[in-house]
């Protein structure tokens, strides 16, 4: 291997590191009026309403979240830390939209946001549908979400689901 034993005992290290934070990341359904739920929500609003305006801001408050066509997880660690969330809402027959994905600040860039997508579309699947899609913004904050998207087979697409040309969003989609 190029780089020699201590690149390797290096990238054991993140495997196992890496490996260790999967192990202990649980995701379920969860309440999203539930307190510690409820602030990161409340940050992911504010985040959004200060990088695009406000007619460009597609995220749901926890009321809208809470709607029966809506599911919505949590993903917590053995201590009950909440690291992140995310919702996925049937908007027709077989298609579903990935809403209101947040990671906590201090878990980013530690596989939470892949697992909690792969988790939603898991419940996709067992939903019944064959495509999910989602919207985001195109500001430089959104760049690390358009990777994690398009990794997870996601490309990109035109306005859905009643959604218009804008230049503060970013349409993506994919079949199951």
């Amino acid at each position: 291997m190029a780089g020699g034993p201590a690149r390797r005992e290096r990238l054991d290290a993140w495997t196992k590191h890496a490996g260790a934070i999967l192990r202990a990341m649980h995701i379920a359904t969860a309440d999203p009026g539930t307190p510690d739920i409820a602030a990161l929500l409340s940050e992911h609003l504010e985040d959004m309403h200060a990088t695009s305006p406000a007619c460009s801001v597609h995220a749901l408050d926890v009321e809208r979240l809470r709607a029966p066509h809506v599911s919505f997880v949590a993903a917590r660690d053995d201590a009950g830390a909440l690291l992140g969330v995310g919702a996925i809402a049937v908007i027709e027959p077989g298609h579903g939209e990935i809403k209101s994905m947040r990671t906590a600040g201090d878990q980013r860039g530690r596989g939470v946001a892949t697992a909690v997508l792969d988790h939603l579309l898991g419940r996709a699947r067992e939903l019944g549908l064959s495509r999910v899609s989602l919207e985001t913004g195109t500001a430089e904050p959104f760049h690390a979400a358009h990777r994690l998207y398009e990794r997870s087979g996601f490309t990109e697409c035109g306005p859905f689901a009643g959604y218009a040309l804008d230049p503060f969003s970013r349409f993506y989609t994919r079949s199951l």
